[in-house]
């Protein structure tokens, strides 16, 4: 995903294989024009398959890939994640499919259309907000007479994260 342009380089693959991912790599440095001083970030999960030495060796042939890779339980901050859940919603979801051919031509199907007219994904919840619904989860589950309880039979002191 080109997060400035939205724009999607996507591949179905049967398997998750090291050989697949460096074919998925191989389709994005065809895709993608080398410029001068412009890099291509990639930013992954920890999945064993991106840290084979076939890979390794890959990126050290293609040094203008910047490697990153999200810490554990927060995919919900990469980009692709959101664009997962789009296409689940408006392609998959309730889609009959009646081969794994018929599920793959939906998804080409959805990337071309999307690629035609694509859209960034834009945050739109400020830091503040984002706090202060943390803060409200926080004040209704350890306000709660349940968490109250568990905390005072443990032992443990009520720590106030937000001034």
């Amino acid at each position: 995903m080109n997060v400035a342009t939205g724009k999607i380089i996507g591949k179905c693959f049967s398997k998750h294989r090291q050989q697949e991912f460096v074919k998925f790599l191989d389709a994005i440095e065809e895709a993608v024009p080398e410029e001068d001083g412009v890099s291509i970030y990639l930013i992954m999960d920890n999945y064993g398959t991106h840290k084979t030495p076939r890979v390794k060796r890959w990126l050290l042939r293609h040094p203008r890939y910047v490697v990153h890779f999200t810490p554990t339980y927060s995919s919900w901050r990469n980009h692709v994640e959101h664009f997962f859940a789009q296409i689940t919603d408006k392609a998959i979801r309730r889609g009959a499919f009646k081969s794994v051919k018929a599920l793959e031509k939906t998804i080409a199907e959805y990337l071309e259309k999307h690629n035609r007219d694509p859209k960034p994904f834009v945050w739109n919840a400020t830091a503040d907000l984002i706090l202060r619904k943390i803060e409200n989860v926080y004040k209704r589950t350890c306000n709660s007479a349940a968490l109250s309880a568990i905390i005072s039979h443990s032992g443990c002191q009520r720590q106030q994260p937000f001034g």
